[in-house]
């Protein structure tokens, strides 16, 4: 089937949310939600969200899932604040857990900080399947960029997350703690091996150089044609090759610091202090 799907982005941090819909009924998921955050000041806006609540209520749409592709470094998600207006449950991948474990360290987040999982509210496994209505949705554990990301297939859709961009822009870096170039090729042939016809929806855009307007939607059949890291014919090693030494002309992404933070926790913050405030610790050569 073919879901209708729903696009909302967030050009601050080039980030594509969607609202992906059971086109024989009102049942639809979320993936990928933005927080917005001001770094320079500290603040938090609900203006995305309030974006998407709007297109969900103004349609009359029963939110099943509000889902993370993995726990992203470039934005804050705003699913506790979807759950709360929307009243679905947050999901992601299993393999959260091993990111948590590392992180915990990098923050020192205490023993209050629990690398369970638990702050989620269902942790999906390789294979597992879920409904949207009348379309069932199937989980492909997806890692390489980080331990934890899902590829959701939905109908003759994939949502891939940050594991392949736009096929003049690329494939997604895999140095950050727990990626690995290797893996992430492994990966992204698991989704090149859908159906040719199959819509790939990216996690980002950066405009490639040459393109004028942002995109996110692409097929199977042509990022194996056109994908300029991975398209048909590149091999393994030469793929590692070239990630890698990409990977190491990369800084940080800008929010990489408060957005693991919050994102670890489901998106919740963490826990206010004796003065009522809740703090973002800024860890010192620590990545």
């Amino acid at each position: 089937m073919k879901p209708d799907v729903k696009a909302f982005f967030d050009e601050a941090t080039y980030t594509v949310s969607y609202v992906v819909k059971d086109p024989a009924s009102s049942h639809a998921v979320i993936i990928d939600s933005v927080l917005d955050f001001d770094p320079k000041a500290g603040r938090t806006k609900t203006t995305s969200a309030d974006q998407m609540i709007k297109h969900v209520r103004g349609n009359n749409l029963q939110i099943n899932w509000i889902q993370e592709t993995h726990a992203h470094a470039d934005h804050l998600t705003a699913a506790p604040y979807l759950k709360e207006k929307l009243g679905a449950s947050i999901g992601i991948g299993e393999n959260i857990t091993d990111v948590q474990k590392v992180f915990k360290k990098v923050f020192n987040a205490g023993d209050d900080f629990v690398t369970d999982g638990s702050q989620f509210d269902h942790l999906f496994k390789d294979g597992e399947e879920f409904n949207i209505g009348g379309l069932t949705a199937r989980v492909m554990h997806t890692p390489g960029h980080t331990p934890a990301c899902m590829t959701y297939v939905i109908g003759d859709a994939a949502f891939v997350g940050d594991t392949l961009f736009m096929p003049d822009y690329g494939t997604a870096r895999a140095d950050f703690p727990g990626g690995d170039a290797a893996t992430l090729y492994r990966s992204i042939h698991k989704i090149l091996a859908l159906a040719p016809e199959t819509r790939l929806f990216m996690c980002h855009d950066y405009k490639a150089p040459g393109r004028e307007e942002y995109a996110w939607e692409t097929s199977v059949a042509e990022e194996l044609e056109k994908n300029i890291h991975v398209h048909d014919g590149v091999s393994e090693s030469e793929f590692v090759a070239m990630r890698n030494a990409r990977d190491e002309t990369l800084a940080m992404p800008v929010l990489i610091l408060p957005s693991i933070q919050v994102n670890m926790r489901a998106g919740h913050f963490p826990p206010p202090e004796e003065n009522g405030v809740s703090y973002l610790k800024l860890p010192l050569n620590a990545l």
